[in-house]
């Protein structure tokens, strides 16, 4: 047992010979406590830092933000847009704490971080690899649009309409992979944001967010993907610098966009995609 946890793949111990002056000699049940913990740990780590940076920051401060209000540290009133708090009492955070609170723990929840999870993951690591900057500047594209529409309907919490947005980007830009919901219905991805909009139908939540997230999702793919190949067509929607002086690599600054892809590297929103 020893011998295999001391040589796992990607596994680094220095800083427990370090601790103890080399490997601690005690008995073999502690021994194995002590380093089955620690290697537990370090897989986690390295899963977590694997995920890329925007993903990992956007569901983090969204688990986190449901945590605290969980926990009664901050209230969901703190949270909600409210555009004359906004800009009247200059409540400035409202602007992005509305997407990062999906309410408290349940199934809504879990069904909505888990699709801004591997759906996010999929465009950062996909269609957006190297281009960090070009996948932020979506969010905020999409995120200005979705304030502004809200200033005319009654929603006041947005991270439902844009884990929709991400939905309807990844769906486009994967037309022919084929999807299975909840072993019930086998369609083409493009259909995906349409059968959550009927799944919420039936569940009795409101549409309008759905509505709100395909329609700025399509203004994006359009904007980004169709526009510009039209004839005639320019980009209209274009990355600041200094985004990319932040968020990109030197080497990937001065490299042609990546393409969309149909490549999805693990199973979509939590089911088992055929």
């Amino acid at each position: 047992t020893q011998q295999l946890m001391l040589t796992a793949p990607g596994m680094n111990f220095a800083p427990v010979q370090q601790a103890y002056g080399g490997y601690p000699q005690f008995g073999g049940a502690a021994h194995d406590f002590i380093f089955c913990t620690y290697a537990r740990d370090m897989a986690f780590q390295q899963e977590y830092f694997s995920i890329p940076p925007i993903t990992r920051a956007y569901t983090t401060t969204c688990v986190i933000t449901t945590i605290a209000v969980q926990l009664e540290f901050i209230n969901a009133y703190q949270l909600y847009f409210n555009p004359e708090l906004v800009f009247k009492r200059f409540q400035l955070w409202r602007l992005i704490t509305n997407f990062c609170y999906f309410g408290p723990f349940g199934f809504n929840f879990f069904f909505n971080i888990l699709f801004t999870y591997r759906y996010c993951r999929h465009l950062e690591e996909g269609s957006f690899r190297g281009r960090a900057a070009d996948f932020l500047f979506m969010f905020l594209f999409g995120g200005t649009l979705m304030i502004l529409m809200a200033l005319f309907v009654n929603i006041v919490f947005l991270g439902s309409a844009l884990t929709i947005m991400l939905v309807y980007v990844w769906s486009r830009r994967n037309p022919f992979v084929r999807m299975n919901f909840f072993g019930l219905l086998n369609f083409n991805a493009p259909y995906l944001p349409w059968v959550l909009f009927a799944f919420s139908l039936l569940l009795g939540n409101s549409v309008i967010v759905d509505l709100m997230g395909i329609a700025v999702g399509h203004a994006y793919y359009f904007l980004e993907d169709i526009f510009p190949r039209e004839q005639g067509g320019f980009k209209l929607l274009k990355t600041p610098r200094f985004l990319h002086w932040l968020f990109d690599d030197n080497t990937n600054r001065d490299e042609p966009e990546a393409m969309p892809n149909a490549e999805v590297p693990f199973g979509a929103g939590g089911f088992v995609w055929q």
